[in-house]
């Protein structure tokens, strides 16, 4: 796990307001920043963001968080992966961990485990490819140097099933069959994964290898078998050849994804190196994000058939939300018979790269693709015209790119931009789509008792905790429980791990988190000094001895009327009235200027 200091340090550093405005338009309102929720569909702003306070609430749907889980909850990332996002963004280090659990000491050992099985597979491929003259002369044919068939590891699987049985003395272990090489079928019997294949490692950032591509030398389906899902390898957060092309991305400030392996081998021979490929899965948002990250260009390639279009299309509708204003994104589409790997064979270096540099931009591909669909000499074309942009148009987030993809499409449609704003319902012109109807409209409950009042303040300033006398709490209310559990984590804590980002962190999966959460939304627009927090303090802890002093003189009171108040009560009983009268004084002039 990811220790407290290192997140507290990271949120410290991260502004939540610059990691949500990547998404959602925001406006300066008061201490605070607000737009439309990019968790529901509504048009009236209730989305709030405080930079003070490095969270975020909306009281409209009750979504509530900190930079953490604002990417895993709109971009879809794990928790390890958004950290690591932001981290990347201020040039921090993800630390490997404090110490591990016994479980997770365990299970690191097996993965550890894992890592070396795979890495023990491909050297058998690799070994296996130079007693293959049929592989051999396939790399060749298809242009193929030993030299690049060695820079990425490409071996062979022989054509047997049980083949691996070379490599492995334990056939039988489980760990073949979680790495995904080894099949076991219902009567317990095993075969290899992978037969008559040439294998391409899929390597992970470190060049660990965590999966393999295979592909058929001849005729045969599939064209390429790729390792299943296992506990190293997930298809949709990683790509092949990334560790081959990174010099060369960061050289020339492109990257390339392509379709198949043979297409990032072929290019890399022809030293085009800046290309990569999905794992035969559709590009997904971690692609996209991990890809720009290192890349100032974002260049698709796909194949110029229908079925290329369509995959095409599916990135680009992934890519909308994440395309930044100074990162173009592209798509290379080849004609139909040809490939990456094909095209550079025959045509070269300086030609395939001056198709990549035409490659056709985002906004060109998104409204050529619409305008084929209408005709727009008609008032029924146009207006299906701009019924069919409406959600991609909203998804982008790039605040420039979105204002000329709007211009662009007012002027197809026949309409004013202001007139295509109202269409396209971009009243918050850099939102993404919407996901959800408007719940119904929440309020956070004000301030009643004071140990609410003395919550909403404590989450502003959790330092303050330890002013509390939690002795003078109802035990029986919520905002009680909530409270000592704050006082705990801050007084336990070092200093700064009470802030209102890592008090989201902290209390997220926890019993107090929703009135915690609802108490940080009621205190967003509180904005006093030190002192004035100090009073505020102050007030409400009078506030909750004047209830118990008056709780107290009720019940003697009660007494004395029945005749059963005894003398040492009967003093206590005048005490506390004394007592009550000095707080409500003390109440009234606490912070008023002194009279003259």
């Amino acid at each position: 796990m990811i220790p407290d200091s290192f997140k507290q340090d990271l949120l410290n550093r991260i502004d939540i307001v610059e990691v949500v405005s990547r998404y959602v338009q925001l406006k300066k309102g008061g201490a605070n920043y607000s737009g439309l929720c990019p968790f529901h569909n509504e048009k009236t702003p209730s989305f709030s963001v405080s930079p003070a306070k490095q969270f975020y609430h909306c009281f409209g749907c009750g979504v509530h968080g900190n930079a953490i889980g604002f990417l895993m909850a709109y971009g879809g990332m794990g928790y390890v992966d958004a950290i690591k996002e932001l981290a990347s963004s201020v040039s921090m280090q993800v630390p490997d961990a404090r110490p591990p659990t016994p479980l997770e000491a365990a299970r690191k050992e097996r993965e550890t485990d894992l890592y070396a099985v795979m890495e023990t597979a491909m050297e058998f491929y690799r070994a296996e490819l130079k007693k293959s003259p049929q592989a051999i002369e396939y790399l060749k044919g298809r242009g193929l140097t030993g030299e690049i068939a060695a820079r990425f590891r490409i071996g062979y699987a022989p054509d047997g099933w049980q083949g691996l049985k070379a490599a492995f003395e334990k056939y039988e272990d489980k760990s073949l069959v979680e790495c995904g090489l080894v099949i076991e079928g219902d009567e317990g019997k095993r075969y290899d994964r992978f037969r008559d294949r040439v294998m391409f490692p899929i390597l992970n950032a470190r060049g660990a290898v965590i999966g393999f591509g295979g592909r058929v030398m001849g005729e045969g389906e599939p064209k390429y078998l790729n390792s299943p899902e296992t506990p190293l390898f997930e298809k949709g957060r990683e790509v092949y050849g990334l560790v081959q092309a990174r010099d060369a991305i960061h050289a020339t400030g492109r990257v390339l994804v392509v379709e198949g392996y043979m297409d990032v081998v072929a290019l890399a021979q022809h030293q085009v190196g800046y290309s990569v490929a999905t794992l035969g899965t559709a590009t997904t948002p971690v692609h996209v994000s991990k890809l720009l990250r290192l890349a100032d260009e974002l260049v698709f390639s796909f194949d110029g058939d229908a079925a290329g279009r369509k995959a095409a299309w599916r990135a680009l509708d992934v890519s909308l939300p994440l395309a930044a204003d100074n990162k173009p994104i592209r798509f290379l589409f080849l004609p139909e018979a040809d490939d990456p790997d094909t095209y550079v064979r025959r045509e070269g270096k300086e030609a395939f790269e001056s198709l990549v540099a035409g490659a056709q931009t985002l906004s060109g591909f998104l409204l050529a693709e619409l305008r084929s669909q209408f005709d727009l000499d008609t008032p029924e074309g146009r207006s299906g015209f701009l019924s069919a942009a409406k959600p991609h148009v909203q998804k982008i987030a790039a605040q420039a790119l979105k204002l000329q993809v709007l211009k662009e499409v007012a002027r197809l449609g026949g309409v004013t931009q202001e007139e295509a704003e109202r269409i396209l319902e971009l009243r918050n012109p850099a939102g993404p789509v919407y996901r959800a109807a408007a719940p119904a409209r929440k309020t956070n409950p004000p301030p009643s008792s004071p140990e609410w009042k003395l919550l909403s303040y404590l989450v502003a300033r959790p330092a303050l905790a330890a002013e509390v006398d939690l002795s003078l709490l109802d035990a029986s209310l919520p905002e009680t429980q909530a409270l000592r559990a704050l006082a705990e984590r801050c007084t336990e804590q070092a200093e700064g791990a009470g802030s209102g980002a890592m008090l989201v962190e902290h209390f997220q999966n926890g019993p107090h988190a929703q009135i915690l959460f609802d108490a940080q939304a009621n205190a967003m627009d509180l904005a006093e000094t030190e002192e004035q927090a100090h009073q505020q303090i102050r007030h409400a802890l009078w506030k909750l001895e004047i209830n118990r002093k008056n709780g107290l003189i009720k019940m003697l009171g009660e007494k004395l009327r029945a005749g059963q108040l005894s003398k040492e009560e009967h003093h206590e009983y005048g005490r506390m009235i004394t007592e009550v009268k000095a707080l409500e004084v003390r109440l009234q002039s606490d912070g008023r200027p002194p009279s003259r």
